[in-house]
């Protein structure tokens, strides 16, 4: 039976002391025999915790007593053993490091289309405006090959911070569409969209959520595959139960 709750959370806003936020959040985690990571910068928090199911969500109620970390919303899943080895608090530049200095999320978040609006646009064949819906993956190319939705754009990103560069030599298959970019949780395509935006394209959506929520929502309507995830759950099916896989190619 699985019995550990493994949560997944991220958040831009402002952090200027997000350094000194690391010990005492280690502190607070070890103490509930919490294990994962959390991602702390000055642009907001990134999270994966798995632990008793009591403790871990009072840990994330302890983060939102701070008004600021208050809209922190998780993604919950479930497996039988922690799939993480040790708890760790490190402190990063970005949350998600893009190397785009000019984009700062929680000064204005794109717009966001939720999960089951997408599957009705995906049933259908377009936007409730008439317009082609294209699946923008925003993944790295090896996460990519477990899985992704039908038809997606994949530009064999090698690390996310390639992401401005392949825009630049795409940005023309997208123009005229609704563009829909898509990740493991929401992270990197919130920052991709507002890329996209910058860019001029004007109709970019981000996948609320991202592909787990997506699976929480709606089964996994037009995905292919499994959803890789960085812990040693390798990858989870559209049920969001884990399954182990062989890395593709091997």
């Amino acid at each position: 039976m699985n019995k550990v709750l493994n949560v997944s959370a991220y958040l831009f806003v402002p952090l200027p002391e997000a350094a000194a936020l690391r010990e005492p959040m280690l502190a607070r985690a070890k103490a509930l025999d919490l294990k994962g990571t959390i991602l702390l910068a000055e642009e907001g928090i990134n999270l994966f915790l798995a632990g008793d199911a009591e403790a871990v969500r009072g840990f994330l109620a302890g983060l939102r007593a701070d008004p600021r970390l208050a809209p922190l919303q998780a993604k919950e899943s479930w497996s039988e053993t922690v799939p993480f080895a040790r708890m760790l608090v490190k402190h990063k530049r970005e949350i998600i490091r893009m190397d785009h200095p000019a984009i700062q999320p929680h000064a204005g978040r794109a717009p966001a289309v939720d999960a089951p609006t997408l599957k009705r646009w995906l049933d259908q064949g377009h936007d409730d405006a008439g317009r082609p819906v294209v699946m923008l993956d925003t993944r790295n190319a090896f996460e990519v090959d477990y899985g992704t939705f039908e038809g997606a754009l994949d530009w064999r990103l090698g690390k996310f911070s390639e992401f401005p560069d392949a825009l630049r030599e795409h940005a023309p298959e997208l123009e005229g569409k609704t563009v829909v970019s898509f990740c493991t949780g929401g992270i990197r395509c919130e920052k991709a969209a507002l890329v996209m935006r910058e860019a001029g394209l004007e109709h970019v959506l981000q996948l609320e959520g991202g592909i787990l929520k997506y699976f929480e929502e709606t089964g996994g309507a037009h995905f292919e595959g499994t959803c890789f995830v960085f812990d040693e759950r390798e990858a989870l099916e559209p049920t969001l139960k884990p399954r182990k896989l062989e890395t593709p190619g091997s």
